[in-house]
């Protein structure tokens, strides 16, 4: 079953709620049915070219990627406020003459079964939306894509798509995560949507080569970014 309230959730739930998503995902696109804000940046310009923001932070992630600048997103969410939708909404009113829209990010967003809903709350605002993901919930993607609720999705590629490399870069054995993943490649560059791919590089996982491979597994896409590696606060 969909879990309504996940705060607060035990320890026990955090350490294995991966496994969940992974056994599920098959019947849910997301597995938290109520979407959580625990962070916003009011005002960035950096988040999404060209574009002044509001960037918003989700809870939660299937990955424990030990570089993650997020953690205690990922970790111990509970520890966070949530912000109200009515906070963001009533800044996103008060200031639309200049914020051209949304970074939702996390965390991973697509987490949440009821992400369309959220979005389409922020697009009756008049603002536009970036979403970030590790494209492992691909039925969400497509869901949110196909309701035209996204100008604008970035994917992390955390390794070559292999299955050493992968659970080397995420410490997650699951070929099946793996194979969504790739789903979500091929959806994104076929959807028409406006996109983007990146990596972040870390010296002790990456090699040239590595980047060299992803590249060409990605080809076809029209930006693939390279991320430098901060060592502060990961996991």
């Amino acid at each position: 079953m969909l879990v309504t309230d996940p705060k607060p959730l035990s320890k026990v739930w955090l350490k294995y709620y991966w496994k969940f998503s992974n056994t599920y995902s098959k019947n849910f696109s997301g597995i938290v049915m109520k979407i959580l804000i625990k962070g916003m940046i009011e005002t960035s310009l950096l988040d999404w070219d060209g574009k002044i923001v509001s960037t918003l932070y989700t809870p939660y992630c299937n990955f424990r990627c030990p570089y993650c600048q997020n953690a205690g997103l990922v970790l111990n969410p509970g520890q966070y406020e949530t912000i109200p939708f009515e906070v963001i909404s009533n800044f996103l009113i008060n200031h639309r003459n200049w914020i051209d829209g949304i970074c939702l990010t996390g965390g991973e967003p697509c987490f949440f079964e009821d992400l369309p809903e959220f979005l389409e709350k922020i697009r009756n605002l008049g603002m536009e939306i970036k979403l970030d993901t590790n494209g492992t919930f691909p039925k969400m993607l497509q869901r949110v894509i196909d309701r035209g609720l996204v100008n604008y999705v970035a994917m992390d590629i955390k390794a070559p798509l292999n299955f050493n490399a992968y659970e080397k870069s995420t410490r997650i054995k699951s070929k099946e995560l793996l194979e969504k993943v790739r789903e979500s490649v091929d959806l994104i560059i076929h959807s028409g949507v406006d996109c983007e791919f990146r990596t972040t590089v870390v010296p002790s996982l990456h090699s040239e080569e590595d980047i060299l491979e992803i590249a060409r597994e990605i080809g076809r896409a029209k930006k693939y970014a390279l991320q430098n590696f901060s060592n502060r606060e990961t996991m």
